[in-house]
């Protein structure tokens, strides 16, 4: 859930919600709280990355560290996964996103109120094929909340990085991570990350 992106709204939903793209639960309305920098990752971006992973996600552990609206999580869920655990620290939010858990019936979702940091540290290694990773772009999480996802990433997992500028090479580098598939759109750089030597995952 991006924080500082331009806007962008499902097909037919009206300002302040969005609506999840396909699966168990297409079309379903997904609140946009009026939070102070809450915009919910734009619509293209979501399609295109579900088109990069594939419709079908089942039996994938997933984490949405910063989850917003929870529309990246609620959409893997939504087509299979097997778990995903969302990580909110805005208590309105967290409110929000265990109520839309519990319209839904989604028995795989956990609503985690706190630190993504924290919360990533804590999982068990090699644990998670999927991290949705979109903190607010005006702060510093990125490069920690890389490092702390390395470890609980399986050897075939992959990242989804939201980002106010593209990530080069050198720099995921350093993270032992290779960008897989790019796409930009207006102020959002959206990065599908694989480890290194695990290229052709996807």
């Amino acid at each position: 859930m991006t924080r500082a992106s331009a806007p962008g709204h499902g097909r037919g939903a009206k300002p302040g919600e969005v609506r999840l793209i396909a699966g168990q639960w297409k079309r379903s309305k997904l609140a946009v709280l009026d939070r102070p920098g809450l915009r919910p990752t734009p619509d293209r971006v979501r399609e295109t990355l579900f088109n990069w992973l594939g419709h079908d996600l089942t039996g994938w552990h997933c984490v949405d560290a910063f989850a917003g609206t929870g529309a990246l999580g609620f959409e893997a869920a939504s087509r299979g996964a097997a778990s995903v655990l969302m990580v909110e620290s805005d208590q309105t939010l967290v409110l929000q996103l265990r109520q839309v858990q519990r319209q839904l019936g989604a028995s795989a979702v956990q609503v985690v109120s706190g630190d993504a940091l924290r919360v990533l540290s804590a999982l068990a290694p090699g644990s998670l094929d999927l991290v949705f990773m979109d903190p607010p772009f005006a702060t510093a999480l990125l490069e920690p909340a890389l490092r702390a996802t390395i470890a609980a990433l399986a050897a075939g997992g992959l990242v989804y990085l939201e980002a106010p500028l593209a990530w080069n090479d050198a720099r995921l580098g350093a993270f032992g991570l290779v960008c897989q598939r790019h796409l930009r759109a207006g102020a959002v750089h959206a990065h599908l990350l694989a480890r290194i030597g695990a290229e052709l995952a996807v």
